[in-house]
């Protein structure tokens, strides 16, 4: 297609395709103006001022638009605070054992100041070389939890050798 077939001229010869000039006529007849059966401007002029009276009269409080806002508000700051939360990760099998070492130290300790305050063992007992091998054994084992905090076996070595440290204390104590 070229610029010719895009602009031609409406008095040029249609005999090569009488479909094309049918089309032609019937486009002619689409151009024509046709006013409207009734003077529409009335009517315009009525609803505008109808619209113009809405606009201009004193709005009704809506109460519950800034209860509404609110709300909104509340909830975005709500979820907001859960998003951001700091994620909380399960205990971590180390820092547990870790704390229940701590916690058994703790209780061992009170359990061993009591024994001793009740009845103290002799100073030259034939036991007190066991006793003093039984804390430097414990102290062994915490140091090696330190070094690897999610041995559970070290844990319950401890466990066993606070029980006989305590065992051999009140033993001491009895005789």
């Amino acid at each position: 297609m070229n610029h010719d077939d895009l602009h031609h001229d409406d008095s040029r010869d249609d005999s090569r395709d009488p479909a094309d000039a049918r089309l032609r006529l019937a486009l002619r007849g689409l151009r024509r103006d046709a006013p409207p059966a009734r003077d529409l401007w009335p009517e315009l002029a009525t609803r505008l001022a109808r619209t113009s009276q809405h606009a201009t009269a004193p709005a009704r409080p809506r109460v519950w638009v800034p209860a509404l806002a609110l709300a909104a508000s509340l909830l975005l700051a709500v979820g907001l605070a859960w998003q951001l939360r700091p994620a909380v990760a399960p205990d971590d099998p180390a820092r547990l054992i870790q704390r229940e070492a701590q916690a058994m130290t703790r209780e061992y300790r009170a359990a061993l100041y009591e024994l001793e305050r009740s009845a103290p063992p002799p100073a030259a007992s034939p036991v007190t070389p066991a006793l003093h091998e039984l804390d430097r054994s414990a102290a062994q084992i915490r140091t090696a939890l330190g070094r690897d905090p999610d041995a559970r076996f070290l844990l319950e070595r401890l466990r066993k050798t606070y029980a006989q440290r305590l065992a051999l204390t009140q033993r001491a104590s009895l005789t």
